[in-house]
């Protein structure tokens, strides 16, 4: 019997977790569990979204899955405690890669963008006042570009402009780095990269948490050697039809563009 690496998300973002694992950890099998039915997370209450990743979990150790990436900065940040007292294998979850942009600032400042649960939960808080001792961090909630991104637009008049008034209260040209947040914030790099100078950095999550995945996976001798395969399954249901595969490869395709910026 073969075991799995689980990644879980809300929606797509998770995807960019799982494109950043299948280039890192080729020899392994991968389930992908996208909870559509309830995207997007971050606008939603605390409860409801912990009992949404619980049922999401519950059905993901049916499937013979090793470990688990929580690979929503959202449900990393309101679940994962509870999520790791409940179940026995390891469990990883995201958070805004804060501390490597402002290590290397410059005397500049740095920009965290995340949906609104993320940004207002005791774990990123207790993580800002751990490195960002100088206060140089911003915070910027960006609600409605999950939506663009489930609904597979990355580049349009109302996403641009939607952007253009989120960040219009700031000069761009004072940060250092653009922290992505929320994973379904990768999709838009090349956007981003428009709107901030050329020398800003854009940093996420996804490298490091896969890193720390094989890490883990290492230490309890449970790496594998198997051809590489992934199964898809939207809130319990096993994606199958060819149009909806079609879209997965679209977006894989997508960020291996977006792997430039």
């Amino acid at each position: 019997m073969e075991l799995k690496i689980g990644i879980f998300d809300s929606g797509i973002g998770g995807i960019t977790v799982l494109h950043q694992a299948c280039r890192s950890l080729p020899r392994e099998e991968y389930l992908y569990f996208a909870d559509v039915d309830h995207v997007p997370y971050g606008t939603k209450k605390k409860e409801e979204i912990i009992g949404y990743v619980d049922d999401a979990f519950g059905f993901m150790m049916t499937k013979n899955v090793k470990a688990i990436v929580v690979a929503c900065n959202t449900a990393t940040s309101v679940a994962i405690g509870r999520l790791r007292k409940k179940y026995r294998i390891p469990i990883l979850g995201m958070e805004p890669a804060v501390k490597p942009a402002v290590r290397r600032n410059n005397g500049k400042r740095v920009m965290v963008v995340a949906t609104p649960v993320t940004l207002r939960e005791e774990k990123l808080k207790n993580l800002l006042t751990a490195v960002d001792e100088n206060h140089v961090v911003d915070l910027l909630a960006l609600p409605k570009l999950v939506s663009f991104a489930e609904r597979g637009e990355f580049d349009s008049a109302e996403l641009r402009k939607y952007l253009a008034e989120a960040f219009s209260p700031y000069r761009l040209g004072d940060y250092s780095a653009l922290v992505l947040g929320c994973t379904h914030f990768n999709y838009f790099k090349d956007t981003f990269r428009k709107m901030f100078s050329a020398d800003a950095d854009l940093i996420d999550g996804c490298a490091g948490t896969v890193n720390h995945l094989a890490e883990v996976l290492r230490e309890k001798g449970l790496l594998e050697n198997n051809a590489r395969s992934v199964e898809y399954y939207v809130s319990k249901r096993r994606v199958s039809d060819k149009a909806s595969l079609r879209r997965i490869e679209a977006l894989h395709r997508r960020l291996d563009q977006m792997l430039t910026y």
